[in-house]
């Protein structure tokens, strides 16, 4: 029989600040080489080196050799998921510059978390799923229905369940800035690629910010009746 789950050391690891640096830059879903998490970080190669051992050792990231790179990502989704839990319960940090500004206004209209869509973007897809019923809450769930399965296999989703898959196929995401859910689990990380395979969202260079593109916009409003402000006009 195994004791309890060791919270302190998870939280040891999560709480050095250039731990949280590289994890926090790995919240979208990508690899990274070493060296431009020590960049993020900014800690020298060697430190940074030790530090991503720890992360990997403890099965909070896993990396993968390419060539002589070695790069790393989070090791599942449910590290993203606990890592963007704590963003709803964190004091936020004063914003110092106004690049800073726009990078958060940017991230709180529209981004990915982990391989799913957050912001006033991704929380405004998700009502209106809800509302449409193309998917429904159930014990703390979200549930795809029929009608739901029919819309987004037109829209060439992919809607079936992996039954040998662990990950949970459609749950709410409490997201941080909304402070409302969005759709996360493999329903959300297929709907969120469907979007980039059809233009309809783009990344931004350097983070997690994503762009709705004038196609996204009109397709989103024609499909679920989805309406959007301008980034400018969303609050930071």
């Amino acid at each position: 029989m195994n004791a309890s789950p060791d919270i302190g050391e998870v939280a040891g690891l999560i709480g050095e600040p250039s731990r949280i640096a590289m994890l926090v830059s790995l919240l979208g879903g990508k690899s990274l080489p070493a060296s431009e998490l020590a960049r993020i970080a900014r800690i020298t190669p060697q430190t940074a080196s030790a530090h991503l051992s720890k992360l990997v050792d403890g099965g909070l990231l896993v990396s993968q050799s390419y060539g002589r790179h070695r790069y790393y990502r989070l090791a599942n989704p449910e590290v993203a998921h606990a890592l963007e839990a704590l963003y709803t319960i964190a004091a936020p940090k004063p914003i110092r510059s106004l690049r800073e500004s726009d990078q958060v206004r940017a991230m709180r209209y529209c981004r990915t978390c982990y391989d799913h869509l957050a912001g006033e973007v991704g929380v405004a897809l998700t009502e209106r799923l809800l509302a449409l019923q193309l998917i429904a809450e159930a014990d703390q769930e979200f549930v795809l229905t029929e009608a739901g399965k029919q819309k987004l296999r037109a829209l060439g989703v992919d809607v079936e369940a992996n039954p040998k898959s662990r990950r949970r196929f459609a749950r709410p995401c409490l997201d941080w800035s909304e402070r409302r859910h969005h759709l996360a689990g493999a329903l959300g990380a297929s709907l969120t690629n469907r979007l980039f395979e059809l233009g309809w969202i783009e990344r931004l260079p350097g983070g997690r910010a994503v762009r709705l593109t004038p196609a996204g916009k009109s397709g989103l409003t024609e499909h679920f009746g989805v309406t959007f402000p301008t980034p400018k006009e969303t609050a930071t």
